[in-house]
């Protein structure tokens, strides 16, 4: 059973949008992995040399395909290379953009230039379903047939993994003080006894999971202030003001503000400090 695609760059380009909107809207969606596999990883070739060679004899199948493979291997850091010199950067929806931008460009440009053919002469994509006939064929297309085999089976294997296993990533968690206008500076160095010095802290989750932390502020050494518990959850950020008071006059007085996770009962990373001038 033969099978003949007439218009397969608007396919191309109608699944390109599907993706888009899939990862505006519904960003965990599996189909995001489906189809981003192919939009990075054969769109673009298949598109440019569907664009510099619309004539059905200027390649031949198995041509196309392993080209359309390794160019958009080439294309797509490319893009990324001209992105990362533009204000945008490299992030997901400049490259999504971008890789869209050169997509639809190349698709309608192949389109144009097939219909300046004629009909005879114009490249489609056809295939039979069915074992392929190795008989007749050259030796270089047996070579070719093998090796897109196995690069088909790889993506395939590929996309299995990255479907079953999900890239949990590294683990680690977000502490930092800040001033009271937000940046790192403006830290309260000079207090007197009594006086109450503040600061801005930040804990955000990147552990994966549900966690508990709790915060010990000490002045040299002695617990002066206590925060949580806080539960988060993995992506969640805490922001407060957090509070000291001296009792005691001295110079270079040690603030250290001491993060523990869960229930474990030494800290979970090093001490954030300060040093304060206390006055009577």
């Amino acid at each position: 059973m033969r099978i003949r695609l007439q218009n397969e760059l608007l396919l191309v380009d109608i699944l390109v949008i599907l993706l888009i909107i899939i990862i505006t809207f519904f960003p965990s969606n599996i189909l995001r992995v489906i189809l981003g596999l192919p939009f990075l990883l054969f769109f673009p070739g298949y598109t440019l040399i569907a664009a510099l060679f619309p004539n059905k004899n200027a390649l031949d199948s198995i041509e196309r395909l392993a080209l359309s493979f390794g160019i958009s291997i080439a294309v797509v850091p490319l893009i990324g290379l001209i992105l990362n010199n533009t204000p945008w950067g490299i992030g997901l929806y400049p490259t999504l953009i971008g890789l869209t931008i050169f997509i639809i460009i190349t698709s309608v440009t192949a389109r144009y230039r097939r219909h300046r053919l004629v009909q005879g002469e114009r490249f489609t994509v056809s295939f039979s379903l069915g074992l392929p006939a190795w008989r007749g064929q050259r030796l270089i297309d047996k070579i070719l047939s093998i090796i897109l085999i196995v690069a088909i089976l790889g993506l395939a294997g590929t996309l299995g993994y990255v479907l079953t296993t999900p890239n949990v990533g590294e683990k680690y968690t977000e502490f930092y003080i800040l001033g009271l206008k937000g940046k790192v500076s403006d830290y309260p160095s000079e207090l007197k006894i009594g006086e109450e010095g503040r600061v801005i802290m930040h804990i955000i989750n990147r552990e994966h999971e549900m966690v508990s932390y709790r915060v010990e502020v000490k002045i040299d050494g002695v617990r002066n202030n206590e925060v949580g518990p806080l539960v988060l959850r993995h992506g969640e950020k805490w922001e407060e003001e957090v509070s000291f008071v001296p009792e005691v006059a001295g110079e270079n007085q040690k603030i250290e503000f001491l993060l523990y996770k869960n229930s474990e009962a030494k800290p979970y990373l090093e001490p954030l400090r300060l040093w304060v001038d206390v006055k009577q």
